[in-house]
């Protein structure tokens, strides 16, 4: 595959045009995630040039009109990412039966549809990662990124650096599996403690239960630290965009990291074309 350099966003664009599943190109539009995509196309609210799917494994041809609800998708646009200091007291999804604030709901309304990269339960606070671009999303959640998430965590109790320090080989609690987790006192001040905790991949509510499992309790998490991307001085309910310099360079420069629009076959211009859907 060839590539050519565009000065316009400094993006590398393929050359080649590859077919993509239906459901990631809906993704890669901002529309909504892959697995939301799944769903509209198994309610049959998806078609390709007026005919309509009933299975994410179609891929779509180059030139071919998507359109859900029969509207066409948005064009997409660059891969782009923020990082967002995201307050204790605030959930991490877009909603919630129980009438809580949502991350989403916090965000200025001059963001486009974004998705949240991993995600901080209601008590934690700190770095939140956001993207519009599903397969930035994928690739930064994934255990094989190996990207080292960090935190700063006050926590309730008397801190044992030895104990802390064999949390490094991993734990097992209960029936679940732990793995290697590097936990540093800070320092201890009276009753409580602060630590410096790094891990690879959190499971749901990991520092809390591994810390409880040492016999301490967190009382204030925050997370610092998201692979290269650091929280830094952004104030609770900030957000920040990353640079598309810095974003190619930490992706590698691949697809991912530029998210270019696919070249598509030229078509006659329409006024519905280029309109959003509701």
């Amino acid at each position: 595959m060839t590539t050519k350099q565009t000065n316009r966003s400094e993006r590398i664009v393929p050359e080649r045009i590859v077919p993509e599943r239906i459901a990631k190109v809906i993704a890669r539009a901002g529309l909504c995630s892959r697995r939301e995509a799944e769903r509209l196309i198994a309610a049959g609210r998806v078609a390709i040039d007026g005919i309509r799917l009933d299975s994410p494994a179609t891929t779509v041809p180059p030139g071919a009109t998507v359109t859900v609800d029969g509207k066409p998708l948005p064009e997409p646009e660059r891969a782009r990412l923020w990082r967002y200091h995201k307050p204790k007291g605030v959930i991490t999804t877009a909603r919630d039966p129980q009438g809580r604030p949502t991350v989403f709901a916090q965000l200025p309304a001059s963001l486009p549809r974004v998705l949240t990269i991993g995600r901080l339960d209601i008590a934690s606070e700190g770095l939140l990662l956001l993207t519009n671009d599903g397969a930035v999303k994928r690739r930064l959640e994934l255990p094989a990124t190996g990207w080292t998430r960090r935190y700063r965590v006050r926590v309730h109790g008397k801190a044992d650096p030895e104990r802390l320090r064999a949390l490094a080989r991993g734990v097992r609690i209960g029936e679940i599996d732990y793995g290697p987790m590097a936990a540093r006192l800070e320092r201890q001040a009276g009753a409580n403690a602060w630590l410096d905790v790094a891990l690879k991949e959190g499971k749901n509510r990991e520092v809390r239960r591994v810390l409880e499992h040492v016999g301490l309790t967190v009382n204030r998490l925050i997370r610092i630290g998201y692979g290269p991307f650091q929280l830094g001085h952004l104030a609770p309910g900030e957000v920040r965009e990353v640079s598309a310099k810095v974003l190619r360079e930490q992706l590698g420069g691949g697809p991912a990291a530029t998210a270019p629009p696919r070249r598509r076959a030229p078509r006659k211009k329409s006024h519905a074309h280029r309109r959003r859907p509701a």
